[in-house]
């Protein structure tokens, strides 16, 4: 059972839907979850509004603080659709675990996010690339800075609606120095903590007119891992070549997609440690195709060039770009305009 206390009033008639700016933007309603006596609460959908903190929650002083990245999206006949929701459930609960935070309850999950829907519908607009970004994320929340886990936590979602995502040109710079994550560590998982530590040298390769960074393994920086927030794919000649997922690489649900995607296009692929070196050689003999990443805000987005140390390599604009023919069939598999042989679509009912 959930606790629904809604909101005296909307903020609809006050958002300019034609001049979104991604994540600035929240919906009326939020969902709240709390942790405490060993044991989740009963969830409660209630105005979203601000949080009421001790300085001394644990969030604050040892992260304890996992996401997740969704979105939920309206067809023409006003069904609303998700995109592999369970990945992100099972998912945020492996991130829990390597943080020692509470598995969440799925039964929960699934029934306060689908009444937080229904609630907040009138936020999904139709259209193809519009949608509602949705941010289940929790934290550790009680008081206290003995460095040991917390025994309270709070799992939230809160809602935001998004237009189609365009980043303009994607320049990306190789790493050299920075890595992402180490052997053991908590790349895998989506922590907080994971995002913080990137800003610095993504700031440092905006200083040089890239706007992300392809991380390299923390050993040897001769082998490419992922940018700092979308998993990455390269063409070579026809083939597809994307890195392993492992303790340092995050299994991302757009990811695991396009690999499907590409064994029903006949696509050949293939997910092996791909190095530095071999990607430079490929574009210097003219053999490498099309980068591009994957994730839940852009879906596909193209990346132009990329720097490695004091050279730069621009890539050709493909005709039959592998790109754009991934994030249409991606696409119209969530606004519900093709077939989806694979289960994906989840409708909220």
């Amino acid at each position: 059972m959930i606790d629904i206390q809604r909101a005296p009033k909307s903020k609809l008639s006050e958002t300019n839907f034609d001049n979104l700016v991604f994540g600035q933007v929240f919906s009326d309603h939020m969902m709240e979850c709390d942790y405490k006596n060993g044991k989740w609460q009963t969830p409660v959908i209630k105005p979203y509004g601000p949080l009421s903190l001790e300085p001394s929650a644990r969030v604050f002083h040892y992260g304890q603080a996992v996401f997740e990245g969704m979105k939920a999206y309206k067809d023409e006949n006003d069904k609303i659709w998700l995109f592999r929701p369970d990945e992100n459930f099972n998912r945020i609960n492996r991130s829990s675990k390597r943080l020692a935070i509470p598995e969440f309850p799925k039964e929960y999950f699934f029934e306060a996010l689908e009444e937080l829907l229904k609630i907040d519908k009138a936020w999904i607009k139709k259209g193809f690339g519009n949608s509602l970004y949705l941010r289940p994320f929790v934290i550790a929340t009680e008081a206290g800075v003995s460095a040991s886990p917390a025994n309270e936590y709070k799992f939230m979602i809160i809602c935001s609606p998004a237009q189609a995502y365009y980043s303009g040109e994607v320049r990306v710079k190789f790493s050299e120095k920075y890595s992402r994550a180490a052997d053991g560590g908590v790349g895998f998982a989506k922590a907080a903590g994971n995002y913080g530590a990137q800003f610095y040298p993504t700031n440092l390769a905006k200083e040089e007119g890239y706007q992300q960074i392809i991380w390299t393994d923390a050993n040897t920086h001769d082998y490419l891992e992922e940018a700092g927030t979308m998993n990455i794919f390269f063409r070579i000649g026809d083939k597809l070549v994307t890195a392993p997922t492992n303790d340092r690489i995050l299994d991302g649900v757009t990811r695991k997609s396009v690999l499907s995607l590409a064994e029903e296009f006949n696509i050949e692929t293939e997910v092996r440690r791909v190095s530095v070196q071999e990607i430079i050689e490929a574009a210097e003999k003219g053999e490498l195709k099309e980068m591009f990443g994957s994730g839940t805000a852009t879906v596909i987005n193209p990346i132009v060039g990329f720097g490695y140390k004091d050279h730069k390599f621009d890539l050709p604009n493909m005709e039959d770009s592998y790109a754009r023919s991934f994030k249409d069939k991606l696409m119209k598999i969530q606004y519900n305009q093709a077939e989806d042989k694979f289960g994906w679509r989840y409708e909220v009912k």
